[in-house]
C-alpha cells in the first residue's frame, strides 16, 4: 500500500500518524534534540559473529521439569510455542556459526537469514511480512497468527496488558516522543517513505528502541517479553472484511485506518505509540501491504508444541 506514502497527499499524513506511529507534536511544541551517530553500520559488513551454540536463548527449565515441548528460546502458551523475545536476524557464517545482521538495516535480498530469539539484543526493524515469514521458516518456525499473538499477550484472563488488566506507566516501551517529528519536522506530508520512514539512524537513537527484555515489567505470566511496545510485530493474517468486522465488534476506541483487502497486520504498537489502535495487546494496524517496512516494525515466531497425547477416559493408562 505504498501509495499511502507519496509525499504531499493527505492519505499519507493520515496513515503515517495513525497507521504506524504516535501523533506528531504540533509546530508550537518544543521537541528534544536528537544526537545522531556519526556513522551508521552498513549491511553485512558490520554483522557480528555469534557462536552457533548460543544462537538461541537458553532459558533453563526447573530441575524437576521434563523436556520442554518447545524449541529453545520459546514459551509454551496453550498448545503452541512463541518466541520469548522479538526476533533478531542471523545468517550462516562460512566457519559454521552465525552472523548477527545489523538490526537497523533492511535484510539483504541475496542472503539466507533466519530468526533468533535472545534476551539483551537489539531486535530487527525495517522488515516486511514476507521477509519475516521467511526468517521464521528458515529457523524451523512460522509467523504467529493474530489469534496466537493475542492469546500470548492477553493471557488466560483476556487482559489488555501483558502484565495485567490495567495500564501501568513505564512497564512497556511505548509512549515515547515521535522520532520522525523530531528529526524531520511536524508536517508528515514532508516525510518520504524510503528516506525518512526507513532512515537507519532512527533505530540506533539512544533512548528509543530498547534491547529485548530490557523492560522487565513488560512480561507475561509465561515469560514472554515486549509484546506491547518496542517494535510492532507482524502476524500471518491478511486483512479482509471479516477481520475488520471482528475488530469493530470489539467496541474498542480505535482511530479509523485506511485499509484494503490483502493488507498485512501488525500488532502491539512500538516505542512511539500509545493506544491509537487499541490498548496494549489489542493494538492492531491494518493499513499496510505485506511488503511494507519501516523503522517501527519487527516480528517474532511461533511453532507447534510437541505435547504428549492425553489418554482418553477409560483407555489403557487413563483413569476409569
Amino acid at each position: 500500500m505504498r501509495a499511502l506514502f507519496l509525499p504531499g497527499t493527505l492519505l499519507f499524513a493520515w496513515a503515517a500518524l495513525l497507521g504506524c506511529s504516535q501523533h506528531a507534536p504540533s509546530a508550537s511544541t518544543a521537541t528534544p534534540s536528537v544526537t545522531l551517530p556519526a556513522e551508521v553500520p552498513t549491511a553485512i559488513e558490520s554483522a557480528t559473529a555469534v557462536p552457533s551454540a548460543t544462537a538461541s536463548a537458553t532459558t533453563a527449565p526447573p530441575p524437576d521439569a521434563g523436556p520442554s515441548p518447545c524449541p529453545d528460546g520459546m514459551a509454551l502458551v496453550q498448545r503452541f510455542c512463541i518466541d520469548r523475545y522479538e526476533a533478531e536476524l542471523v545468517a550462516p557464517d562460512p566457519d559454521g556459526g552465525f552472523l548477527t545482521l545489523p538490526h537497523n538495516r533492511r535484510p539483504p535480498a541475496d542472503l539466507r537469514f533466519e530468526a533468533r530469539s535472545l534476551p539483551d539484543v537489539m531486535p530487527q526493524g525495517y522488515i516486511n511480512r514476507v521477509e519475516a515469514a521467511a526468517a521464521c521458516k528458515n529457523a524451523g518456525k512460522r509467523l504467529c497468527s493474530m489469534h496466537e499473538w493475542r492469546r500470548a499477550c492477553e493471557g488466560r484472563r483476556g487482559q489488555h496488558w501483558p502484565y495485567g488488566a490495567k495500564a501501568v506507566a513505564g512497564k512497556c516501551n511505548h509512549t515515547k516522543a515521535h522520532l520522525l517529528s523530531i528529526r524531520y519536522g511536524s508536517d508528515p506530508r514532508r516525510w518520504k517513505y524510503e528516506e525518512q520512514f526507513n532512515d537507519p539512524a532512527l533505530d540506533v537513537e539512544p533512548g528509543f528502541l530498547a534491547k529485548t527484555g530490557e523492560y522487565a515489567g513488560c512480561t507475561t505470566a509465561e515469560d514472554v517479553h515486549d509484546l506491547v511496545g518496542n517494535l510492532h510485530e507482524w502476524v500471518s493474517d491478511s486483512v479482509d472484511a471479516e477481520l475488520v468486522e471482528k475488530m469493530d465488534a470489539e467496541e474498542l476506541d480505535r482511530h479509523p485506518q485506511p485499509w484494503k483487502e490483502g493488507n498485512g497486520v501488525f500488532m502491539g504498537g512500538f516505542f512511539s505509540t500509545a493506544d491509537q489502535h487499541g490498548p496494549g495487546c489489542t493494538f492492531t494496524t491494518i493499513a499496510h501491504e505485506p511488503r511494507y517496512h519501516d523503522y517501527s516494525i519487527g516480528f517474532r515466531c511461533c511453532a507447534g508444541a510437541e505435547l504428549s497425547p492425553v489418554p482418553r477416559k477409560g483407555s489403557k493408562g487413563a483413569p476409569g
